[in-house]
């Protein structure tokens, strides 16, 4: 949905011109897969990632369109929120140094994000959920300035016939609540990893990502505290599928998906189609070539793996997956090394003789999923070469490690790039230090404080050590 809006407001006349253009638009998707059209170029990664703009107290400030104005990046822009932004990474081949090309443009992006926050007397902070935010502060009072999303809030409430959302979380604790709008989005930060793919692989791939989800949430989570209660280790799961809930039981506007991709992406589009009603109708005056109608509407369905149709600098469309599980955080150093377990470990299963959706149930990596989220690292998870069920962490470093060291080499990532991005994960996992277990284990002893959690955890992350080494 990053694409501008001229207005929140539409009619059936629209609705339906918005849907033939997207049946247009999906028939040229269908004549580009018949005819070979995409791109063949190299992997490519990136990134999104979501943050937050806090005061010296650690509440959300709601300021971001100053901190914007004054920031002046094309690489920052809003998000849903008016105290969250997004810092989004310029793509590079996944090959050779590609994790120090992608942590330096993080870390230069991120210093003048923290300048610009500090101009403002505020703080840049990137966390999945921050532990101050209050259920006062997400009102459309503080919902950034953009047509989107103002149409989102109301399409969505009408979906629901104008029912509040319900929040139903049981973790450590149990958490009910109704919320009136879509405002609880907000509340939910990522770091969404890009993958461009090829077409000859790019469901092999895509059926992996799905694969190692419980995996990658689980080494990664980072959201343990939702308005002062303890849930889940990434409660950002929970939350953000009930947050946009159109209460269409099925097909689930966040979803983790019901089977492998059986066929090709085309497939996942002719879902959308299909079976996704739309939610904005905004019309465009492009050609049917331009997919704008298909993408903006692929744009408000978010599966925690989707795919995109893009376009290379030469105009060739091109494929590619965002992986969605991922927390934002604790550190620029986490979050790199996150992005080279990912990549890692979905080319290493993408070598694979025997495809992973042939030997793994698509139950059990849904079940592994939902369990790494809730869990985190004591999290069980059934993996096929390794017997059945397995604790998370015997798997990760006996079995997952080697694997994405495979993958790593095998995309040309130098031996000492692969070392230092893997050792940064593997001994978190080893050490039991998460964002989660980290937060958790501030509180254990100094009390349930989240301003003060809050604080000690914007210290630690302004010195750039990764979470495995900050202090309790």
């Amino acid at each position: 949905m990053g694409q501008e809006i001229d207005r929140a407001d539409f009619d059936a006349e629209e609705f339906a011109r918005f849907a033939e253009r997207l049946e247009q638009e999906t028939a040229v998707l269908v004549d580009w897969f018949a005819h070979g059209r995409f791109s063949t170029r190299a992997y490519t990664a990136g990134f999104e990632l979501e943050a937050w703009l806090v005061g010296e107290d650690g509440h959300p400030r709601p300021e971001n369109a100053a901190f914007l104005e004054h920031l002046g990046s094309d690489l920052v822009v809003p998000e849903l929120s008016r105290f969250n932004f997004e810092v989004n990474g310029s793509p590079t081949t996944l090959q050779g140094r590609a994790f120090s090309r992608l942590k330096d443009e993080l870390d230069y992006t991120w210093s003048q994000c923290v300048r610009s926050a500090e101009h403002l007397d505020l703080d840049a902070l990137m966390i999945g959920i921050l532990p101050t935010v209050s259920p006062d502060d997400l009102h459309p009072g503080n919902m950034s300035s953009l047509a989107r999303y103002a149409a989102l809030n109301a399409r969505l409430l009408e979906l629901r016939q104008g029912a509040p959302f319900e929040l139903r979380i049981d973790g450590k604790e149990r958490f009910r609540r109704t919320h009136p709008d879509v405002m609880l989005e907000a509340a939910a930060t990522s770091f969404q990893i890009h993958l461009q793919v090829r077409p000859d692989n790019a469901v092999r791939l895509y059926n992996a990502s799905q694969a190692v989800a419980g995996i990658m949430v689980a080494v990664t989570a980072n959201a343990p505290y939702l308005f002062g209660h303890d849930l889940w280790d990434e409660s950002r799961i929970p939350l953000f599928e009930q947050a946009v809930s159109a209460d269409t039981p099925r097909y689930q506007r966040v979803p983790f998906g019901h089977d492998w991709c059986r066929g090709t992406f085309l497939d996942l589009f002719r879902e959308n189609l299909e079976h996704y009603p739309i939610l904005i109708p905004a019309l465009f005056d492009t050609p049917a070539e331009s997919l704008r109608h298909l993408r903006f509407h692929n744009g408000t369905i978010w599966r925690w793996n989707r795919p995109l149709i893009g376009f290379d600098h030469d105009g060739t469309p091109h494929l590619r997956i965002e992986h969605r599980v991922v927390p934002a955080g604790p550190t620029v150093a986490d979050a790199i090394a996150n992005a080279a377990v990912y990549y890692g470990l979905v080319a290493a299963l993408a070598l694979r003789r025997v495809p992973i959706e042939e030997v793994m149930t698509f139950a059990a990596a849904r079940d592994n999923f939902y369990a790494g989220a809730r869990d985190g690292l004591d999290a069980m998870q059934h993996w096929p070469d390794a017997g059945g069920d397995v604790p998370l962490v015997r798997l990760f470093l006996e079995e997952l490690v080697p694997l994405a060291r495979q993958g790593l080499v095998w995309l040309g990532i130098p031996e000492e790039e692969i070392d230092a991005q893997l050792d940064i994960v593997a001994t978190r996992v080893r050490t039991g230090m998460t964002g989660a277990r980290w937060q958790r284990r501030w509180v254990a002893r100094h009390g349930r404080d989240l301003e003060g959690l809050t604080r000690a955890y914007l210290e630690r992350q302004q010195t750039g050590v990764p979470v495995h080494r900050w202090a309790p």
